[in-house]
């Protein structure tokens, strides 16, 4: 069958500065480690391809694949297009915005195959706390980002939590700190989870067990927040390329993103708007940046880290959505928890997403160089 080609435009503004550009593969070896010291500024243009090839076709095929949807002070989402030999369009939710490729495949169609391609731009994020902004954001947006989702309620442990962690606390930046710091003094990075892990806060809070990545520890985070009002959310995304900071855990193969996939937060504060965080990258950092698992945040490798987390990251990542509780049309399975891997289903039921050897699916990334 004749592979389709669409195109899928942003109507903002920033898709308005894409240009055609020579593309030029960054450097997959990151530079000797330095101070991690991420500050805004230096737009960079990313094109990141996912290719997903169904290895055994059973029935009618379904795959849905994350796109990215955000555009911010830190990312603009420039075009997208896809080939596939199945039927295949863009949708987006109503309730966030969040965009997806969707292909079916009839039971007919032996190698299922649909690749899409993005365009994005990013920047670092660092907030300068000496200076307040009047980023008012909208009431609605910030109940919304109050709210419980299945996998982060904000009532019982969590909120006993979260009280008990900002005790003392007076304004929005010593409650987000507190809870910042409560969540790397508590949390670990633990590599034998799948994947980023679930993000069930609540089983992670009852049984103590608070180890897991970053949809684990970042969904501490923002639960806590939400728990005492605090705006706050998961935004889910993959890394590129690597830390121009030198940090190998920090950083993305772009010739191969297979395990890049990485979930960040923000939270909202008055007087600075959306402000980011990730206090699940501290966790990694002090669990396997060094042959040593490193016990405390003032380690020379770790204290630069977890300063500048709070408050910024790196623009080596690019974010898809900050979506909770996920329907995907036309699916006969559950929602998702959150929507940041490539999905599929067939007869056979749904695929595992976080198994992509067995899927088959891959993303790589190149820089666009003017």
């Amino acid at each position: 069958m004749t592979a389709l080609r669409r195109n899928f435009l942003k109507t903002t503004a920033a898709a308005a500065v894409a240009v055609a550009l020579p593309s030029l593969t960054f450097a997959q070896t990151p530079p000797a480690r330095s101070a991690f010291v991420p500050q805004s500024g230096g737009w960079r243009t990313f094109e990141v391809t996912t290719r997903v090839d169904i290895l055994k076709a059973d029935g009618v095929t379904r795959v849905w694949l994350p796109v990215p949807s955000i555009n911010s002070d830190y990312q603009h989402s420039l075009e997208s297009s896809f080939s596939s030999n199945g039927t295949a369009r863009f949708m987006q939710d109503g309730q966030e915005g969040t965009k997806m490729l969707y292909a079916e495949f009839a039971a007919t169609e032996t190698k299922p195959f649909i690749e899409l391609t993005s365009r994005v731009q990013t920047q670092n994020r660092a907030v300068d706390w000496s200076q307040k902004t009047a980023k008012a954001e909208d009431a609605d947006t910030l109940r919304h980002y109050t709210r419980p989702t299945r996998l982060i309620p904000t009532d019982g442990i969590v909120r006993k939590t979260a009280l008990a962690a900002t005790q003392g606390a007076k304004t929005d930046v010593e409650k987000a700190q507190k809870i910042y710091d409560w969540v790397v003094s508590n949390t670990y990075r633990e590599p034998k989870v799948r994947g980023c892990g679930e993000g069930d806060i609540k089983t992670m809070l009852e049984t103590g067990n608070l180890g897991g990545k970053c949809a684990d520890i970042n969904a501490v985070f923002v639960g806590l927040c939400r728990a005492v009002k605090l705006p706050a959310r998961d935004v889910y995304g993959v890394r590129l390329v690597p830390s121009a900071f030198g940090y190998k855990e920090l950083s993305g193969n772009p010739a191969s993103l297979k395990g890049a996939q990485h979930c960040r937060a923000e939270v909202y504060l008055r007087g600075y708007g959306w402000v980011a965080m990730d206090p699940a990258d501290v966790a990694k950092v002090m669990r396997q940046e060094t042959a040593d698992w490193i016990k405390n945040t003032t380690n020379p490798v770790v204290a630069p880290v977890n300063k500048a987390l709070f408050g910024g990251w790196e623009g080596n990542w690019m974010a898809y959505n900050t979506a909770h509780d996920v329907t995907l049309p036309n699916s006969s399975g559950d929602k998702l928890g959150f929507f940041m891997y490539p999905a599929a289903e067939n007869a056979a039921g749904r695929f595992d997403s976080y198994a992509p050897d067995d899927f088959k699916y891959q993303i790589t990334a190149k820089e666009i160089k003017a």
